[in-house]
């Protein structure tokens, strides 16, 4: 099955002298770079795949998948916002049938009791979703998940349209590139009420099929479970899977180097003739740079990055992570070059891709994630009760402090009531999750609200009683 597939798209790509000069980096070269991330635990393993210019592939792997069995192209990973590609292809897919306009309102595809922001009379358009362009922030303030390990199981579509309903625009919508988990997870959700099916149905039939790739899939089959290279943190320990819900298109698909292979030699085709094969017209259309993204070395298409690199050359590419992944998918077009890097740790490695697509991007290395080590210390009761209330995150979203004999309690809107430990006068952690609060206080000495930090974000809170 995967040999006819190298075939078909070897033949597409009609592959130039000129495009075979640049050399890409040997195995043994790769070798190299993955095993020194490996032993310095920079990575617990990676999975790299190289795409050469006259369409032959390359696997080079190295480190542990968390199980007994060996790390290779058939490994599966989670490869999180790398899945906005594959909304944006369908953007573009569909906007090609006539199923939608790009310049569509999203609203249009949402039930009438969702009602989506606007500002200065410009609606949010499907367009501005693709191109991180609709003034929606990274994530929705609502966003409060009950088991902080999944966090996105359970933020379904009334909490979406509860956000949308209530959300004021900072800026105007097309003004500012702002990248967006919330908005290309909308797009997502609104495409696939436009065809009337889930997401993972409408990717499965619109891209995964017509290009054979059978082990991409948010649900894991039986056989990929099986497959399956289990996610660590940055310290090495084991981590559980994310489930995605009505954000899907943001970050839920899963996959292997082979099958994403077989996905950036079919974009790479439909560069090169947008005319081969059914999928080839939307492909191309969803690498066209629609924005600059923050500078002008740097573009977005319909969800693909665009970046221009030292020498002058060009890369599509898309990273991703989630709690136990980080991995990146990108090729050069002139050099008829993809490389895909999979990793099953959440330290970035984007930087590896990078290189190999183009070697005067050098290699950046993240630095070793220090080991912070939290002590509990005691306060005095009247210390920790100046500090009991309710503090207000957002009008749906409260954390509640209450003091149980002489330690603290926090309970965040629809969750469990858990204990928090004092490390400063003002600072406190929580042992069942990595969170930390720190609560502001004023020159009088009031205490104002705190700032909860988890999950690399900050989220800040005004005490309200």
């Amino acid at each position: 099955m995967r040999t006819a597939i190298y075939l078909t798209l070897a033949a597409v790509l009609a592959v130039p002298v000129w495009a075979q000069q640049r050399p890409v980096a040997t195995d043994s070269a790769i070798q190299a770079i993955i095993k020194t991330r490996v032993e310095s635990k920079l990575a617990t393993g990676i999975v790299v795949g190289v795409l050469q210019p006259d369409g032959r592939r390359r696997i080079v792997s190295h480190g542990s998948s968390g199980t007994a069995r060996p790390l290779d192209g058939n490994s599966v990973f989670e490869i999180g916002s790398i899945t906005k590609t594959f909304t944006g292809v369908l953007l573009a897919e569909m906007a090609a049938r006539g199923e939608v306009k790009l310049d569509d309102p999203v609203a249009k595809f949402l039930p009438a009791t969702a009602t989506v922001p606007a500002r200065n009379g410009r609606e949010i358009t499907l367009l501005d979703l693709a191109a991180q362009q609709s003034g929606l922030p990274r994530m929705p303030s609502n966003f409060s998940p009950k088991d902080a390990t999944n966090p996105f199981a359970d933020y379904d579509a009334a909490k979406l349209y509860a956000f949308l309903s209530g959300h004021a625009l900072a800026r105007d919508v097309g003004a500012q590139y702002e990248y967006s988990n919330l908005g290309v997870g909308l797009l997502g959700h609104a495409l696939a009420l436009r065809a009337g099916m889930d997401y993972e149905t409408l990717v499965r039939r619109r891209i995964l099929e017509p290009l054979q790739m059978t082990d991409t899939r948010i649900a894991l089959t039986p056989d990929m479970r099986e497959r399956l290279a289990l996610g660590h943190d940055p310290a090495g320990k084991t981590v559980p899977n994310w489930d995605l819900d009505v954000l899907a298109g943001a970050g839920a698909l899963r996959s292997t180097v082979n099958d994403m292979l077989t996905y950036l030699a079919a974009n790479l085709a439909a560069d090169a003739d947008s005319t081969r094969g059914p999928l080839a017209p939307a492909m191309r259309a969803s690498h066209a740079q629609r924005r600059l993204a923050g500078s002008t070395q740097m573009g977005v298409g319909l969800a693909w990055h665009i970046r221009t690199s030292p020498s002058n050359s060009t890369i599509v590419w898309h990273n991703g992570g989630t709690a136990g992944y980080r991995t990146f998918s990108g090729y050069d077009p002139a050099s008829r070059t993809g490389i895909v890097v999979l990793t099953n740790s959440n330290i970035p490695a984007d930087d590896i891709g990078f290189h190999l697509l183009d070697a005067s991007i050098p290699l950046s290395p993240p630095r070793p994630p220090p080991v912070i080590t939290r002590v509990a210390i005691t306060l005095p009761v009247a210390t920790l009760d100046r500090y009991v209330g309710d503090y207000e995150a957002a009008p749906t979203f409260h954390l509640l402090i209450a003091r149980e004999g002489d330690g603290l309690t926090v309970e965040a809107t629809g969750q469990s009531k858990v204990p928090l430990f004092a490390e400063k006068e003002t600072e406190f952690f929580l042992r069942i999750v990595d969170a930390q609060i720190v609560f502001q206080v004023d020159a009088t000495g009031k205490v104002t609200g705190l700032i909860l930090h988890q999950n690399g974000g900050t989220l800040p809170a005004k005490k309200v009683k």
